[in-house]
Formats: C-alpha cells, sequence, structure tokens
C-alpha cells in the first residue's frame, strides 16, 4: 500500500547516520488527509467518482468494497509495495529488512494470490548491487506470478539508473519504461527520478512513448499508470511533483477510467481530477513528514509501537467489463 530527503525525496544518509534533505515531494495536501496517514482505505472507483472509506485493521468493513471485487472470479487483483529502503540505517528505522518481510508476508496471507505485485520504487536506499540483489531475491518470496518495478531516486544515485536497470530493467524501453495489458485493463510504468533538478521529469522521450502507447487504445480501455514520484503537485517545494506530467496527463484525458499509483512520498493521500485519480502509497521503511510540517522531508522518528502503523502495502481489484477499480490499504500493524 509509499519516500525521501535532500533536495531529493530520500537522499542517502551521510556517513553519520544522519539523513539528508530529499528531493523531496510533499504534502501540504496531504495535511488534509492526515486521518488517513497509516490507516486502511478503501476506495472505490466507478463512472469517475471515488467513494472512500476510512477505517482501520479491524474493521470488518474495511475491505467491502474491495472485497466484492475480488473475490469475483475472472478479476485482477494486484498488490502495490512501495520505497522499501533496503539499506537504510537510521533511527527511523533500524531495521527495513524486518519490516520489508513483514510486507512480503501481508502479501502472501492476502487470501488471494495477486496477479502480480508492483514496487513503485526507492526498492534500495543506495543503488548498491548488494542492495538491489538482497531486494530481488526478497521479492522472490511473494506468492504472485509477476513482479513489476519503477525505479526511485535512491535506486539511481551515481549512475543514472544503470545498476537498477541491469537488475530489474530486462525488456524495458528507455531508460526503464514499459507498458502491458492485463484483464482488460492497460498499464503504463513511467521513470521519473532521473532528471531531478527539483521536481521530477519524464522528457520527451518517454512523452512520445506514452503517445504512441496509447494511440490504438480506446477511450473506454482502463488505464492504470505508475509512477515513483506524483504526477501531481502534492507538495512541489519538496519536489513532489512531476515538471512535465501536464503532457501526458493531456494524452489521458480521453479515457474515461485514468487511476494513477505513485510512492515517494510514505504517506497515503488520494486526488481526483476529472477522469483521473492519483493515488500515493504509503512505505515499508519509515514515515516522512505531512507537508510542509517540517523543514524538509526527512525520515520520521516515531514510537516503536507505532511504526507498523505507518508501513503497509496496497491491494487493487478490478472486475473485467465494468468500469469499477476498488483500493485498499493495509497497515502493518
Amino acid at each position: 500500500m509509499t519516500d525521501y530527503y535532500d533536495s531529493h525525496d530520500g537522499a542517502p544518509a551521510d556517513d553519520a547516520g544522519q539523513p539528508e534533505t530529499e528531493h523531496g515531494m510533499t504534502r501540504r495536501q496531504l495535511i488534509r488527509h492526515a486521518g488517513w496517514f497509516g490507516g486502511a482505505v478503501v476506495l472505490t472507483v466507478a463512472s469517475g467518482e471515488v467513494i472512500s472509506h476510512i477505517a482501520d485493521s479491524r474493521d470488518t468493513n474495511a475491505g467491502a468494497a474491495a472485497g466484492v471485487v475480488a473475490a469475483e472470479s475472472g478479476t485482477l487483483r494486484f498488490v502495490q509495495v512501495s520505497d522499501s529502503h533496503i539499506g537504510f540505517h537510521g533511527p527511523a528505522n533500524m531495521d527495513v529488512v524486518g519490516s520489508f518481510s513483514e510486507a512480503i508476508n501481508h502479501v502472501n496471507s492476502l487470501g488471494f494470490r495477486p496477479d502480480f505485485v508492483m514496487h513503485s520504487g526507492d526498492l534500495t536506499h543506495l543503488s548498491t548491487a548488494g542492495q538491489f540483489d538482497q531486494v530481488k531475491q526478497m521479492m522472490a518470496g511473494m506468492k504472485t506470478d509477476r513482479v513489476f518495478t519503477v525505479p526511485g531516486e535512491h535506486d539511481s544515485i551515481g549512475d543514472a539508473g544503470r545498476a537498477y536497470r541491469r537488475t530489474f530493467g530486462m525488456g524495458t524501453l528507455g531508460d526503464g519504461w514499459y507498458s502491458f495489458d492485463t484483464h482488460g485493463v492497460h498499464f503504463i510504468a513511467l521513470v521519473n527520478t532521473l532528471s531531478l533538478e527539483k521536481l521530477g521529469h519524464l522528457g520527451n522521450a518517454q512523452i512520445d512513448f506514452v503517445r504512441k502507447d496509447l494511440a490504438g487504445l480506446s477511450s473506454d480501455t482502463p488505464v492504470v499508470v505508475f509512477s515513483h514520484i506524483p504526477l501531481f503537485a502534492m507538495y512541489p517545494q519538496w519536489g513532489w511533483s512531476t515538471d512535465d506530467a501536464l503532457k501526458v496527463i493531456a494524452l489521458l484525458r480521453r479515457f474515461s477510467s485514468v487511476t494513477c499509483l505513485n510512492g515517494h512520498v510514505h504517506q497515503l493521500f488520494t486526488k481526483t481530477e476529472g477522469n483521473i485519480t492519483f493515488h500515493s502509497a504509503t512505505t515499508t521503511a519509515y514515515p516522512l513528514p505531512k507537508p510542509g510540517r517540517a523543514p524538509a522531508p526527512t525520515p520520521q522518528v516515531v514510537p516503536a509501537r507505532q511504526l507498523r502503523d505507518a508501513l503497509g502495502i496496497r491491494s487493487v481489484g478490478y472486475r473485467q467489463g465494468d468500469r469499477e477499480l476498488a483500493i485498499k490499504d493495509q497497515r502493518l500493524a
């Protein structure tokens, strides 16, 4: 169910273990939805309208909207995890490997086998070969048919994402973008973490890819877009936006149902603009501050008993032939 520091989202910590400021994209708009932080949020998207139900993990109705969809045969069911930051060491989470393992156990205990799992970036903290190998081995333990990824800025430190693409980029185009279809849904995975001045950036080559990729689709095809950094202006002061995203958004306007799923901000947030709904995911590593509530989006230390309340996974169900997408965010607690 998704971030970082420095003028970058989750820049590496210094040798003393102190986090640098992130490229961050923060969270002014998240303030309005602070109550969703760490909770189970069920969102049913139907006919362009988002209906939300806020509940904790003990609420038996929390999964009602998602459960109805997921229970049907022939339904698409997938999971989003984000911002595992394998390699991070700091007081915000002294055991990110352990918390990511808990997230994987949650995926394996959902009561259904996801058609795929998407990791929406910052798989690692310092983009070393060892960290990439470790997270790949861990994700191999997920009970799913396929695992997809997009890179975060932490997966591109010092080498423009080359080490990430060697491990996870087989079959992708350009700097790691791609698309695929399943259960009547078209999925696009974008890379907006390689040209960070302040905001995320897609670039002309990738935008041309999206234009050509969408050209042959009918307007009633459900489209889901994955990226690490949000494609909307969540909190540009912290870098939580993508400077050329409007060019892609314009290409998506003709579709009746579009869902954009991102990580990077380490907390839940939902925004709807016309036919497009944006969902930011929480993290499996450590929380970040709410937009504007701190000088920079640096890892937040919370009492140990509260950490799992801020971490989680996201499951999504879609029944082919219906214009209905159900999203359920679950805490690790």
